[in-house]
């Protein structure tokens, strides 16, 4: 990474520029499920949980081109112009305005500064200030100039704003708002409208009747105390290689296969119990809609001492129930683990994030050969913290020629040692598994 040798005294910046929107859709209520569930993941976690990035400027490009650009998704985006208020209880509401004011930073690095290095600063900067959810504009956004010419831009977000493939949607129509089609999808405000009427009523109800047959297999409560929470990182080439012969053999989703493999390398008692994170966008208006509707689902399966094909069945099965009944509301949720004391952490946290192999691995079905000289993964442990991250979580990621697996867990319910050999236990499985497969061909 590039160094920026005093970023201190640079990070300041040197206007505020006035960006001024109109758009449609005001109004004030609830948060809508998506919304609400991400809020109490901030509360849990203790971070406003911010999202966005930074990027390179195409040459030529001026002050007003952004300016231009944030406003254009201010108006077209209602979530970027949503605020909290809080009603008498201190319940959040959120508030969308149909016009105001955001400020665009404009920073000036230093003629011997690197501008690469002071837009990775800035962006780390702006993550790691507090965030105003009542008073602040969920987006912020600066300009980097570099002799006097602006070079990169840095926009990080509230996660109340959207979740990750909204985020996709918002970077792929921003970068050619000329060809972008009329914005389209259920905003959060019409969402939680639905959600509080009869048909929305009726899918929360039969979702938590899901939600209670799985409590009522959970354990009790832990009482033990929390923490540290470690964040570790798995590197690995041979996953992929073999999650692609079992998905292709087994003629299934490899999302399905990855959650099979974790399940069956759990430890502990049976049934394994999976909390998949649930894009919701199969549902109507939520395809294209950049907003929160991402949402925790969960189910169990029976995989102990079962063939993995036929655990790769049960779990498909459970799987599809975790979708179905993922949109739900989460305080009432809440409300069910309360009620039968059981543990709200219970199971391993899921999250297929893959964008390229999500959609099918490029290339033939590998070879044993290619499945048996392929090295171990490695993993390191990067975050030791005091504020928590979800418990027991693995995040999985393309990463250049192999998956990235993101693995999060509460030390003092599985140590560093254990969330290593689950990591491991996946590949290692995958790998024996698909060798298996592909020996029994003709």
């Amino acid at each position: 990474m590039p160094e920026l040798t005093n970023p201190p005294l640079a990070l300041r910046p040197a206007l505020r520029l006035p960006v001024r929107f109109a758009g449609a859709g005001a109004g004030l209520g609830e948060l809508s499920w998506g919304q609400r569930e991400i809020w109490l993941t901030m509360l849990r976690q203790r971070s406003w949980l911010p999202i966005g990035g930074w990027s390179r400027l195409a040459p030529g490009t001026t002050l007003a081109d952004v300016a231009g650009e944030l406003r254009w998704a201010v108006e077209r985006y209602q979530p970027m112009r949503t605020r909290l208020r809080l009603d008498h209880g201190g319940r959040p509401l959120q508030s969308v305005a149909d016009r105001g004011t955001v400020g665009l930073d404009v920073y000036d690095c230093p003629d011997g500064e690197d501008p690469e290095a002071f837009v990775i600063a800035l962006d780390a900067r702006d993550r790691a200030r507090p965030y105003d959810f009542v008073e602040e504009w969920p987006v912020r956004m600066g300009v980097v100039r570099h002799r006097g010419a602006p070079t990169h831009l840095s926009t990080v977000m509230t996660h109340l704003v959207t979740d990750g493939l909204g985020g996709r949607i918002f970077l792929a129509e921003i970068a050619d708002r000329r060809s972008a089609p009329a914005a389209t999808g259920t905003p959060p405000l019409e969402q939680a409208r639905w959600q509080a009427g009869p048909a929305g009523q009726r899918q929360n109800a039969s979702a938590l009747r899901h939600w209670a047959r799985v409590i009522a297999l959970l354990p009790a409560r832990s009482t033990m105390d929390e923490g540290p929470f470690l964040r570790g990182e798995f590197r690995t080439t041979a996953l992929p290689l073999a999650v692609h012969v079992l998905s292709e053999r087994a003629d299934v989703d490899s999302s399905q296969v990855l959650m099979a493999l974790v399940a069956a390398a759990l430890p502990g008692d049976s049934p394994a119990v999976l909390r998949p994170m649930v894009s919701n966008r199969f549902r109507r208006g939520f395809e294209r809609v950049v907003a929160m509707v991402a949402q925790r689902g969960i189910c169990a399966a029976d995989v102990a001492g079962v063939p993995f094909a036929e655990a790769l069945r049960r779990v498909g099965a459970a799987a599809m129930a975790a979708y179905k009944y993922a949109y739900v509301d989460p305080d009432a949720v809440g409300e069910l683990f309360a009620a039968a004391g059981a543990d709200p952490h219970a199971g391993v946290w899921f999250n297929d994030r893959r964008v390229a192999s999500r959609q099918g691995f490029a290339g033939p079905v590998p070879a044993d050969e290619a499945l048996r000289s392929a090295p171990p993964g490695s993993l390191r442990w990067t975050v030791a913290q005091e504020d928590p991250f979800d418990p027991l979580s693995i995040d999985i990621d393309d990463d250049h020629d192999g998956l990235l697996l993101t693995v999060f867990t509460d030390a003092a319910r599985l140590p560093a040692a254990g969330a290593e050999a689950l990591v491991r236990r996946v590949e290692e499985l995958a790998v024996r598994e698909a060798v298996a497969m592909l020996e029994e061909e003709p």
